[in-house]
């Protein structure tokens, strides 16, 4: 192995574990991080710096070891039920609306047919929103989102959960972007045959 490609790999170790600390998401945090202290650990091994390697895999270790926690820990969440035109969803709104349209670059909300609003909160601190149209127990999804620190769908998995206690039997996701449908897909949703995804909660 010619020296430039050791210094590639040495590079692209150093950046994954660099870049690592640039994700908002705890989660992807530890993933990114293990992979670059992998990466780097089969660097230094390349250059016989023993210690440095061994530093790595422990790195490694525990990166694995709280991603097995986060994995099997669940989360601490409750859930509000708010209405749409409350001072706190709109304040939520507000603050995340970059994001929000960054991610959801087509959706439109039609703010006076909106009846429903859960917010997903993780101690103090408001984790996710979930903003619909609801009708005989059908919930028309005008708004799915979680903040970059809980896109780990834990919050949409939550919901899941709770959502048949608040009277609810269909959760219901018209024209989803494209980037959207790997979590429909992971969350359970089916396409319906308006080409709608849809979701039969568990009462």
């Amino acid at each position: 192995m010619n020296n430039t490609v050791i210094e590639i790999i040495g590079y692209v170790g150093s950046a994954l574990v660099l870049v690592s600390f640039l994700m908002a998401s705890v989660v992807k945090l530890r993933v990114v991080n293990a992979v670059g202290s992998l990466i780097f650990a089969v660097y230094a091994l390349i250059i016989r710096s023993y210690p440095t390697a061994l530093m790595n895999v422990c790195l490694v270790l525990i990166n694995l070891y709280y991603l097995w926690k986060l994995r099997n820990k669940a989360p601490n969440y409750r859930l509000l039920r708010l209405q749409p035109d409350e001072g706190f969803v709109r304040a939520f709104l507000d603050a995340h609306q970059a994001d929000i349209a960054a991610f959801f670059p087509t959706r439109r909300r039609d703010a006076a047919a909106l009846n429903r609003a859960f917010v997903v909160c993780h101690g103090d601190e408001a984790a996710g929103l979930l903003l619909g149209a609801e009708a005989d127990g059908v919930l028309d999804i005008a708004l799915d989102y979680s903040t970059p620190a809980y896109r780990d769908s834990s919050v949409g998995r939550y919901l899941h959960e709770h959502l048949a206690a608040e009277g609810l039997s269909v959760l219901r996701y018209a024209d989803a972007e494209s980037a959207h449908l790997p979590y429909l897909k992971k969350m359970g949703y089916t396409a319906a045959a308006d080409g709608a995804y849809e979701k039969r909660l568990n009462g």
